[in-house]
């Protein structure tokens, strides 16, 4: 396969581990979860079971697409310095093993909501106090993971500099991503009532990844002999 087609399906790739995390990580909590009220998020799931399982499949679809898009980005750039083509791929491996085990947390909910005969010694109040207490459980999962998914970002932006495909830029914006997440993380962890600090630092994760993605889809990648200017 051609540097430009495996530029290209690094893109689709990205997209295809992206897009199912928005409807899994946004989506699913704001369409189930009733924060202050058990009860009702219980209802709220066994009510729509078929739209729940979903966001189940579409966590752990996107981490195995994140799996192979780091794969498909290692025979890319790995030329260029295949340790850091290594770390690049076990950072994001480690993410995404990390989320699909805290899937088992959006998982629980369910089957707390779904099983209550074989539940019978709990209520229906204790049941859905699990049911609710699992999801944000789910919640600081997300944190961790997302410290991984920042730290991928670090190798993959000294790649695409080193490499000449493509513009250093990108790959200093995929630098400044990774300090963008970690931080974002760090601050839900350190001081979780400053949102703004932690949105602001996310958002940079977010456009230094659209970059790229961008990129991949609309340009391809250069002849490592003839690098694009930043």
């Amino acid at each position: 396969m051609t540097p430009n087609k495996t530029a290209r399906l690094a893109g689709a790739l990205y997209l295809l581990s992206g897009i199912p995390g928005v409807f899994s990580y946004l989506y699913i909590p704001a369409r189930f979860v009733a924060p202050m009220d058990a009860g009702e998020t219980a209802r709220r799931i066994a009510a729509m079971p078929a739209m729940y399982r979903l966001g189940i499949v579409s966590d752990v679809f996107g981490q195995v697409m994140l799996i192979a898009l780091a794969w498909t980005l290692a025979l890319l750039l790995g030329d260029g310095d295949r340790k850091y083509a290594r770390l690049m791929f076990g950072l994001a491996t480690a993410g995404a093993v990390i989320e699909c085990v805290n899937s088992l947390n959006l998982a629980a909910p369910l089957v707390l909501v779904s099983h209550r005969s074989a539940l019978a010694a709990l209520d229906d109040a204790q049941l859905a106090a699990l049911a609710l207490a699992a999801l944000h459980l789910r919640s600081e999962g997300l944190v961790l993971a997302q410290v991984f998914w920042g730290l991928w970002l670090l190798p993959f932006g000294i790649l695409v500099i080193k490499s000449g495909r493509f513009p250093r830029l990108l790959g200093w914006l995929l630098i400044v991503g990774c300090f963008g997440y970690v931080t974002a993380s760090t601050q839900v962890v350190m001081a979780p009532g400053r949102g703004m600090i932690g949105q602001l630092a996310q958002a940079i994760g977010g456009l230094s990844e659209l970059a790229i993605i961008v990129w991949l889809f609309v340009r391809g990648a250069a002849a490592p002999d003839a690098p694009h200017a930043a």
